[in-house]
């Protein structure tokens, strides 16, 4: 079976297929995903969600680039939302650097206040960081995220940071991005990390893998990033399923 461990179906381009699709993951061998929060809006379908299927998980969080919408009202709602059933998870948060807005300064000041929030709830964070590695880093330590742990999602940076992120019992989320030809770094950092720390995830819709880039990404594609991972670590695709469930399992203490 597999684990999906980060997906948006709560987002737009899912409206008008989403429950086919939800429903097609079982006979496809998907039986637990973990939808995770973007923006408040986002957030509060991914409980709709939780509730609707039972092998989707949530986790709940406002993306560095959505942090503009947050005020103590919203982020009151949030930390309340985290004692949810089914809620495992604070994500996505973070520092994206990739556009000028949010200010940084902003982004910076609510990464902080929801990896002091999920200290406070006892939940692991899912980590968004686009050219962003030094200053992720620096708050992380800061803030002594180890405590909590978490996913390193859609990890991009090189095999030299990944030790940092290993030193701190970080687990990384491995999307369609390792299945591109340009992607040099991340494979080598793919072939670096162990085994025991690396999670399947598509990001959907977002970052399909190879042979579908550029179209809408779903759960489905799951298996040519195994496929892939499988070639680079030297091992079968069943025992990449079998111990990335098993890691999933572990960091989101989901007994199936």
């Amino acid at each position: 079976m597999i684990f999906e461990s980060h997906a948006h179906y709560d987002d737009e381009a899912f409206d008008e297929d989403r429950d086919t699709l939800l429903k097609s993951f079982s006979q496809n061998g998907i039986d637990v995903v973990i939808n995770v929060g973007a923006s408040l809006d986002s957030c509060q379908i991914t409980i709709d969600l939780m509730q609707q299927y039972p092998f989707i998980y949530g986790a709940m969080g406002v993306h560095p680039s959505e942090t503009g919408e947050l005020d103590e009202r919203g982020f009151n709602w949030l930390r309340e939302s985290c004692n949810i059933d089914k809620v495992v998870a604070v994500g996505e948060i973070g520092l994206d650097y990739h556009y000028k807005e949010p200010d940084s300064e902003v982004q910076k000041k609510w990464f902080e206040k929801q990896l002091e929030m999920a200290r406070e709830v006892k939940l692991p964070v899912i980590i968004h960081s686009r050219d962003a590695a030094k200053d992720t880093l620096d708050i992380m330590k800061n803030l002594h995220a180890q405590d909590m742990g978490g996913v390193i999602h859609c990890y991009s940076y090189t095999k030299e940071v990944a030790r940092e992120y290993l030193n701190m019992d970080y687990y990384f989320g491995i999307g369609g991005v390792v299945t591109f030809a340009n992607a040099k770094k991340l494979k080598e950092a793919v072939e670096f990390i162990p085994m025991d720390k690396i999670l399947l995830e598509t990001d959907s819709p977002y970052l399909a893998p190879e042979p579908y880039r550029g179209r809408r990404n779903s759960s489905l594609n799951l298996p040519y990033i195994a496929e892939t991972i499988a070639d680079l670590k030297g091992i079968s695709y069943e025992e990449v399923l079998e111990i990335t469930h098993r890691n999933a399992e572990m960091l989101f203490h989901i007994n199936i």
